[in-house]
């Protein structure tokens, strides 16, 4: 389950048809709820007045300026068409708000209150009566159903993440019931509460397509209103002063800026040298070359910028150079295999990354989600059934990735790799990899020059083994396109993830998915294993039968090869100009940002 109002919707899924509709007596039985929370109890009582970690009489004003790489030429969140600009999600409310200092709970925000049956077959909401579009027209059941049937059409993301719902319906005049395919589905009332509520009025408008994009400025709900629009170089987003939600619980102290300024940069050098140059406010800072030596400037120096390494108890995820299973030559898991072999993180991080960053031997590193050791107990169970189907050293042998010593002779690892594509069929032939009269040549696509120097001392490591490496790096709106459609070899992806897996397991890992063009199943993954293990996370029925499942889907993951597995900090790098203040508790699952 995964939401950010700061990238509008981060979650995705997928699911299975199941039993239809709910009984009469399940639904007399339902209780009203203020959240929900998939870990027991929620830790905020009915009588709440604020999120401990927010400051109720922080100054509200100023303007908060970020910088983003790219352009942007769309103010429609919700197609994958056109590129849309960063911060729009900040224009929408949800049904639900996520609390960030408990992990899988959320409140009530435009519904006031939820309930649902105890086979979790579907989930009521009740609506708020004061709550308001940025026109001043209430939020009703109809903009619910609206908003929900329009975004399952447009966009390969809500069909995927809705697709357990089979309909929503009116239940009241300020109630609104969503109907599950499945039972047992424990998350699936929490994230219908993440679905971005839209006017249907304004839509209905003559002239106006919700399928198209656009750079009008679209009427919302939420806190913050597009104020300006330079396109593809500055968005401007200003705080609604009248705000219907400002006094609630779940949003005092928040929304403190009265503008949020995102300015496009060409490129992340140009974007690191506006901020020195106090042109941009905060910088998170992704770059460990960067961290280690472009913050020695005179700012630093006197404490007019801060730099922070903040913890957080987050899930890393996995990001990776991920591999296009659509074409032929990655079809053999040997030669994915051989790629991974050929990496030498050690001297990477030694002599790139300053020895900031641990390797990932998990999707779900630095949680308790992570596998280990061989399978066990619970786990074993779940995947002693796919025995036949799975890599036998899965069952026997714990997953780690290829070690060196770091000093840049990694021999003995290349030979492995040898070894792997020579029994996959790719032989040498005059110095070059072949098979079937066709060489084994690869493209690394990249949207960020600073990957190049990361890229080519692994493409020195795949051209000794015979492999024809080139890397491309293109700007984002040409890099969107052809991961959209499949248009790649290999490229770095990130997948994130929570410490609540589910249902967006189905749009990174499903079949489904994996046919829709712009869905996160950018590896093209159509595994009945995975879907099998997928559905067991989804229908987990308790935290101890989630952990195990994820387990099992971690380690069929890592053993078949799908990415070569980057690495990742348990720190969050932050630059920020000290006229800026952040509370001194900070929610442990995100920056809270902004």
């Amino acid at each position: 389950m995964r939401f950010s109002k700061a990238g509008a919707v981060l979650a995705l899924t997928l699911s299975i048809a199941g039993a239809q509709g709910i009984a009469t007596p399940a639904r007399a039985a339902e209780m009203e709820r203020q959240g929900a929370s998939l870990f027991g109890d929620l830790k905020y009582g009915p009588d709440f007045k604020q999120f401990d970690y927010v400051n109720a009489h922080a100054p509200k004003g100023g303007e908060l300026r970020l910088a983003d790489i790219g352009s942007f030429d769309s103010l429609n969140a919700f197609i994958v068409t056109g590129r849309q600009p960063a911060g729009l999600g900040f224009i929408y409310d949800t049904l639900l708000e996520p609390s960030l200092d408990e992990p899988g709970a959320e409140y009530g925000l435009i519904a006031k209150s939820l309930s649902y049956p105890d086979d979790f077959s579907s989930v009521t909401f009740t609506l708020r009566k004061e709550a308001r579009f940025q026109d001043g027209k209430p939020i009703t059941p109809d903009d619910v159903i609206w908003s929900f049937e329009t975004l399952k059409k447009l966009n390969p993301f809500y069909n995927a993440y809705y697709r357990n719902i089979t309909r929503a319906e009116k239940a009241g005049a300020d109630k609104v019931r969503f109907v599950f395919a499945v039972k047992g589905n424990r998350e699936l009332p929490q994230i219908t509460g993440q679905l971005p509520i839209l006017p249907k009025h304004y839509w209905a408008v003559k002239g106006r397509d919700i399928s198209k994009t656009t750079l009008e400025a679209p009427v919302g709900s939420g806190a913050y209103r597009i104020a300006k629009v330079v396109p593809g170089r500055t968005i401007i987003y200003e705080r609604v002063k009248d705000y219907w939600a400002k006094d609630l619980p779940v949003k005092v102290g928040s929304d403190n800026f009265d503008r949020l300024r995102y300015e496009y940069y060409g490129d992340p050098t140009i974007a690191l040298e506006a901020f020195k140059a106090d042109r941009v406010d905060l910088r998170i800072e992704n770059s460990a070359k960067n961290w280690a030596t472009a913050y020695d400037f005179p700012a630093v120096r006197n404490g007019s910028v801060k730099r922070e390494e903040i913890r957080t108890r987050m899930p890393a995820g996995m990001q990776g150079f991920a591999f296009n299973l659509r074409r032929d030559i990655f079809k053999d898991p040997r030669v994915r295999e051989a790629f991974d072999w050929a990496l030498d993180f050690e001297w990477m991080n030694k002599n790139l990354f300053y020895g900031q960053y641990a390797r990932s031997e998990s999707y779900f590193a630095n949680s308790e989600l992570a596998s280990s050791g061989v399978p066990q107990g619970a786990e074993l169970a779940m995947l002693a059934p796919f025995r036949k189907d799975l890599p036998p050293e899965l069952f026997t042998t714990p997953y780690s990735e290829p070690k060196t010593d770091g000093t840049g002779n990694n021999r003995a690892n290349l030979r492995h790799a040898v070894a792997l594509l020579d029994a996959a069929g790719w032989k040498i032939e005059n110095g070059a990899r072949m098979k079937d009269g066709k060489p084994l040549a690869v493209e690394f696509l990249l949207d960020n020059p600073l990957f190049e120097r990361v890229v080519a001392p692994y493409k020195q490591s795949l051209e000794r083994l015979g492999i024809k490496v080139t890397m491309r790096t293109v700007d984002t709106a040409q890099y969107q396109n052809r991961v959209d459609n499949r248009d790649f070899d290999i490229i770095v992806q990130s997948f994130g993830e929570s410490l609540s897996p589910g249902n967006e397991q189905r749009e990174y890992w499903g079949c489904d998915a994996a046919k829709m063009p712009g869905s996160r199943n950018v590896i093209g993954i159509c595994d009945p294993v995975i879907e099998k293990l997928v559905d067991r996370v989804i229908f987990a029925t308790s935290r101890e039968d989630l952990v195990a499942a994820t387990h099992a889907l971690d380690r069929v993951l890592l053993w078949r090869h799908y990415v070569v597995p980057n690495w990742y900090s348990p720190y969050t790098r932050v630059a920020y100009w000290a006229r800026l203040g952040r509370p001194s508790s900070m929610p442990p699952y995100s920056l809270g940002l902004p």
